[in-house]
């Protein structure tokens, strides 16, 4: 390539083409074999035959000729990953950027260098061909060639190559360093943005009109999406004001006025309008005057409400924003939300109060709960993420100002409890529910505490028994923040009730649940404690595993330590605080292993208080400081005293497993005891049927039986007989019975469930009981004891 031969580099560039457009040789020369296509491709590779013909670029200047066969060979090889990094490492994205707007009359040369750009930065490191392109050479050729197209392309095929240009933009303007600004592109970018909205004088569109075609309808959206881009470099705000990006913007948040004619087809109109307020969602935050000025708050809002209305209107949804909202409006509502969640989380109190003074809270409640009656399980997703934005946007505006929360009232308190009273097996949906979770658990921090009426009326609905109900699910990523709440609500003299009076499952109580949380958190922070969650080490009783690990080491005063830091990234404080609210005494429905884990938390405060004052004397002596007598004395005393602590709860975590392992022990003994009775009560009665069966078995037995009888009634008599009365007989002579026998006497035979009978496979024989309860039965055989007399009495 560096001899000075036009034709013999033309030559090499079609001998590199045709290694990709191989033709099968036209006559077989004997004794030798073509080499393959892939292999001439791989052997092109491993020679860095792709780094040669850029460097061979800077030979070619003034030679278009042979710069555009380069190009055509570089095109090819740049098909391959491998050419590519070849290509990087010699600087190609720059130098070919850089002559992007040399004279071509044939149009190649961008066609070819777009191409290879495209390639470059798909097959080889994007964020290097992203460094080689941020300089101002290369922004420069890529703006005049963008402008050129913007204004006098009229092909389809220069509207698709400036769509391509814009998008190699978009992805150099990613990066923060690109000097955009400075070689004037971004102001042209933004008045090509707004042009259509915002009436220009700037002679680049005068006269300029963009069709409804594919193309110019793609390079809207890009304009759109560059902007976003733009914005995040904060000097660009400057040339956002000017161009009035956010009035042009605003254009679309508007309800579509039928009957008029537009540029754009219903769908591409819809589709922009929706990009239009994704825009406006991150350059609307940052000029916040121009928001003010254009009344956002107002325009906003009266767009929810058209969104809210049931005018007719048919969302073609086809577009990435408008996923969800085919036919209905919550494409629309869901990104106008998102705009407005972004301006309250500003926290500027003049968007703020106008957004207040405008009725936004009573409406977002209204669209809150039409989104409830409106929603199916098709657009489930879309109206969960609506619900969670409104909630936010609540929470938002309602935090820190009672007023406000007094507005919310019941009407928000309602919407609340409906969103906790979901199936918790929703929660495992993936459907966008534990968003919602969270945000009804922040509206309920926000919009509710601190404002007693709400708080009342949160109690009165049992919103506390939701609350434990949650916290009972055992899900580690919202418990910390129920609790959170917990602690706040108990500040009201009228949760305590509340709190106590709820049961889960298995009559579970409040106090138990948490004092099993405790124990399930200390486990997994991996705290020493013996089977019975007995205390082990007495100096430390809260250390963790993570504490363990970590050196004391010593830190400025302003750093907190590892036992300061403990307090907040675990759930044992507020489960102490929530505990301590409720009174340590009176709790209802613990176990003795739940006392035992009480006694630890009752002095969670003296022990930490303990743990840290032990970090300070720890730091003291690491960095070699002896502290004066009085101060050692005070330390040494107070490390004893809460090392005492320590062992006092051990000592009575002690006694009261001694006192249960002795309960335990009664009630196994009672246990036992009842047993027994049961077995001797089922012998008495095993005897006294055998007794029964003997009676009615054997003649002798039976009148034996019946002696024993008379004597026994005669031996309770009285022996002396007052005078003068009148002696009634009870008994009637002559009968051999052992059972009290009046005047009638009712004669059975032998039970027909022993031997059988004439009935015992009818009907009526279910109907008549045995003499011991229960149906019928036939039983095959009968121990008799000994020959029985028929008709015996009984």
């Amino acid at each position: 390539m560096k001899v000075p031969s036009s034709e013999l580099r033309i030559q090499i560039c079609k001998c590199i083409v045709d290694f990709y457009h191989a033709e099968p040789p036209k006559k077989h020369i004997t004794g030798y074999q073509q080499a393959s296509s892939s292999y001439k491709i791989q052997m092109a590779e491993v020679g860095g035959l792709a780094k040669t013909m850029v460097q061979s670029l800077a030979l070619l200047d003034n030679q278009l000729v042979e710069k555009l066969w380069v190009l055509k060979a570089l095109q090819h090889l740049s098909t391959s990953e491998a050419n590519c990094t070849l290509m990087m490492q010699a600087q190609a994205a720059s130098s070919i950027c850089a002559h992007l707007n040399d004279p071509d009359p044939s149009g190649q040369l961008l066609f070819r260098s777009s191409e290879i750009l495209w390639n470059l930065l798909e097959k080889s490191s994007k964020e290097e061909i992203i460094q080689q392109l941020s300089n101002l050479e290369c922004l420069l050729a890529l703006k005049e060639i963008f402008k050129n197209l913007f204004m006098r392309g009229f092909r389809h095929y220069d509207r698709q190559l400036r769509n391509d240009i814009l998008v190699i933009t978009t992805i150099i303007a990613q990066n923060p360093e690109a000097p955009m600004i400075e070689c004037g592109f971004t102001r042209d970018l933004i008045l090509f943005a707004t042009f259509n909205e915002v009436k220009s004088q700037n002679p680049l569109v005068k006269g300029l009109k963009l069709s409804n075609s594919y193309e110019d309808f793609e390079l809207k959206k890009l304009l759109f999406n560059i902007i976003v881009i733009l914005c995040k470099d904060l000097p660009t705000v400057q040339l956002l004001i000017d161009g009035k990006v956010v009035l042009a913007l605003f254009t679309y948040v508007k309800k579509p006025e039928k009957h008029k004619i537009i540029e754009w087809s219903a769908a591409q109109y819809e589709e922009l309008q929706l990009h239009a307020i994704a825009t406006l969602s991150s350059v609307a935050p940052l000029l916040i005057e121009e928001y003010m000025l254009c009344q956002g708050n107002a325009r906003i809002l009266a767009f929810l409400e058209w969104c809210e209305s049931e005018d007719s209107f048919f969302s073609h949804g086809n577009s990435f924003h408008g996923t969800g909202g085919r036919g209905n409006k919550f494409a629309h509502m869901r990104y106008t939300l998102r705009l407005l969640r972004a301006m309250v989380y500003l926290q500027d109190e003049t968007v703020n109060n106008d957004l207040c003074e405008k009725g936004t809270i009573q409406q977002l409640i209204g669209i809150f709960k039409n989104t409830i009656s409106k929603s199916n399980d098709k657009e489930e997703a879309i109206v969960l993420e609506i619900q969670s934005d409104i909630l936010l946007i609540l929470s938002g505006l309602c935090e820190h100002n009672i007023p406000r929360k007094e507005i919310f009232g019941t009407e928000g308190v309602d919407v609340i409890l409906h969103v906790l009273k979901t199936d918790p097996k929703k929660f495992q949906s993936g459907l966008g529910y534990i968003v919602l979770l969270f945000s009804t658990l922040d509206s309920i921090w926000c919009c509710i505490l601190g404002c007693y009426p709400s708080e009342d009326y949160f109690l009165e609905k049992e919103g506390i028994f939701l609350l434990l109900d949650l916290l009972a699910l055992n899900q580690k990523k919202f418990c910390n923040l129920i609790l959170g709440i917990m602690v706040e609500f108990c500040d009201n003299p009228k949760t305590t009730v509340h709190v106590n009076s709820w049961r889960g499952k298995k009559d579970q109580t409040a106090a138990s649940l948490l004092i099993k949380l405790w124990r399930k958190e200390e486990k997994e922070l991996g705290v020493k404690r013996d089977k019975h969650g007995k205390i082990i080490d007495t100096k430390k009783p809260l250390f963790t595993s993570f504490q363990e690990e970590q050196n004391i080491m010593p830190l400025p005063a302003d750093c907190p330590t590892v036992a300061v830091m403990d307090v907040a990234e675990n759930i044992r404080a507020k489960i102490y605080a929530v505990l301590g609210k409720l009174d340590f005494e009176n709790l209802p429905g613990l176990s003795a292993e739940d006392f035992v884990t009480l006694c630890i938390i009752h002095r969670y405060l003296d022990f930490k208080i303990g743990e840290i004052w032990n970090e300070i004397y720890e730091e003291i002596k690491l960095e070699k400081l002896r502290p004066v007598t009085t101060d050692k004395n005070i330390l040494e005393a107070i490390t004893t005293a809460s090392e005492n602590i320590g062992k006092m709860v051990a000592s009575l975590q002690s006694e009261m497993i001694e006192s249960q392992a002795r309960q335990d022990v009664q009630n196994e003994q009672r246990v036992y005891a009842k047993i027994q009775a049961t077995h001797k009560q089922r012998d008495l009665a095993n005897k006294s049927w055998e007794n029964f069966l003997a009676r009615t078995s054997n003649a002798k037995t039976l009148k034996k039986a019946k002696r024993l009888q008379e004597k026994a009634i005669e031996s309770s008599r009285y022996n002396e007989r007052p005078p003068n009365a009148i002696f009634h007989q009870t008994e009637i002579k002559g009968l051999n019975t052992t059972v009290p026998s009046g005047r009638v006497v009712t004669l059975e035979s032998t039970p027909a469930r022993l031997v059988g009978g004439p009935l015992a496979d009818t009907d009526i024989a279910l109907k008549k009981l045995p003499i011991r309860g229960g149906a019928l039965q036939r039983v095959k055989t009968v121990k008799i004891v000994d020959e029985p007399k028929k008709n015996v009495l009984t």
